[in-house]
């Protein structure tokens, strides 16, 4: 077992306080947008050992069987197949998409090929692997998540029209047009349609979006679309005119209570709003951007990698076993998140083990206790386990909350 120190991650939309008030430390004084927890190349963990500190990735290359075990080696390869974040949003992220594992290996090799440097900023694919992620809320947290159902769409937009008059410069033609794109019954077409007007509009979008606001802060009636038109609103202070301020209108609004966890497939269109929150992943900083961002938009590619069918909200509900774990398991083999809650004078609880494991503390202290050794954690503090280090025992004295990530290979505890 391992001790690691991890890099904060300061882009402009990250909370001033949010990670270091979880983590108890002051703040650096600057944005705080994510904390890694991983091997990542990107950001490795640095493992803390006798004095001196190496890479996680370099760890795991000197001995991946003992690392990440047989079965983890099979499915994912010679690496860590997740990552564990702290995400904390004072503004929106952008307005983005995730590609399947083929469409990464596919476009990262032709990237590649192409001579585009890996760390430049009009390059799509920063490694081969694809991101589905998870987040779990440890405050009130809001996201853009999924297509809608396309009769909703339809009734908000036609809301907007049915308030339009000639004081506002009447209806723009593109929100016609797109009102005319959700009238195909073909629901997948009908968001393809809408989805890739607003993203082409350049000039016109901006335009559309403008009048939007303009309709909305006049007064107008928003309900029983309030929540959605103040997305709008709000989205287009932090980006005036961009495209992801309508296409906001297309997507659920999801709020999440502390505790409740949203999982992402490739394909899905979504965008975190604000909130503290425990994100896990697949091993990849694989981004398609959509909109809400000054970054690099590929708007072919993200029209190739979008899923143009409408999707609840993908909520994922913890189970739990007689050994005292609360599993967070979304349905991809790369990871499943592990809640522990252990109350002062109680007995250990089991980690949930496949292979490697990551475990940060964000309450209280404890130690890991396995066959081969123990290891104290502070508030605050992280490990990585490695799979030849089994079984492990979560203790507490005084009471803590661990999150604990491994593999999802097998559902049995």
């Amino acid at each position: 077992m391992y001790k690691l120190s991890n890099t904060i991650r300061p882009y402009p939309w990250g909370s001033l306080n949010a990670i270091a008030g979880l983590l108890g430390r002051k703040p650096s004084g600057g944005p705080e947008a994510e904390l890694w927890i991983g091997a990542h190349l990107g950001a490795p963990s640095m493992v803390l050992s006798e004095g001196h500190s190496v890479p996680l990735n370099e760890l795991i290359d000197q001995d991946p069987e003992q690392t990440l075990g047989t079965d983890s080696r099979a499915a994912f390869g010679d690496r860590l197949p997740f990552l564990l974040k702290v995400l904390a949003a004072d503004k929106a992220l952008s307005l983005q998409v995730h590609p399947t594992l083929a469409q990464a290996a596919e476009g990262f090799q032709a990237e590649d090929a192409a001579g585009i440097p890996r760390d430049a900023e009009n390059r799509n694919y920063k490694d081969d692997n694809h991101k589905p992620e998870m987040i779990f809320a440890l405050t009130p947290f809001d996201a853009l998540c999924g297509f809608r159902p396309v009769t909703e769409t339809l009734a908000i937009f036609r809301h907007l029209a049915e308030r339009s008059d000639s004081d506002s410069g009447g209806f723009p033609a593109l929100l016609s047009q797109v009102i005319n794109c959700l009238l195909n019954t073909d629901s997948s077409a009908a968001l393809r349609d809408a989805f890739e007007l607003l993203i082409n509009g350049a000039e016109t979008t901006t335009a559309a979006v403008n009048w939007s606001v303009t309709l909305l802060r006049s007064g107008v009636s928003k309900q029983p679309f309030e929540r959605e038109f103040d997305t709008l609103l709000e989205l287009n202070e932090q980006f005036p005119g961009d495209p992801g301020v309508l296409i906001s209108l297309l997507l659920n609004r999801v709020k999440l209570s502390p505790g409740e966890c949203l999982s992402m497939p490739a394909g899905n269109v979504h965008a975190y709003l604000n909130g503290l929150g425990i994100e896990v992943m697949a091993s990849s900083d694989n981004v398609l951007r959509g909109g809400l961002t000054t970054k690099f938009v590929d708007i072919p590619e993200l029209l190739r990698i979008v899923d143009f069918h409408e999707l609840p909200a993908p909520e994922v509900t913890a189970s739990s076993t007689a050994l005292g774990q609360e599993l967070y398991i979304p349905g991809f083999n790369e990871f499943q998140l592990q809640r522990i809650t252990i109350q002062a004078g109680t007995e250990p609880v089991p980690l949930a083990q496949h292979g490697p494991v990551l475990v940060l503390i964000t309450e209280g202290a404890a130690f890991l206790d396995s066959p081969r050794g123990d290891l104290a954690l502070a508030h605050g503090e992280s490990a990585f386990i490695a799979a030849a280090e089994s079984p492990v025992l979560l203790h507490s004295q005084q009471g803590c909350t661990a999150f604990a990530v491994t593999t999802a290979l097998s559902s049995t505890v």
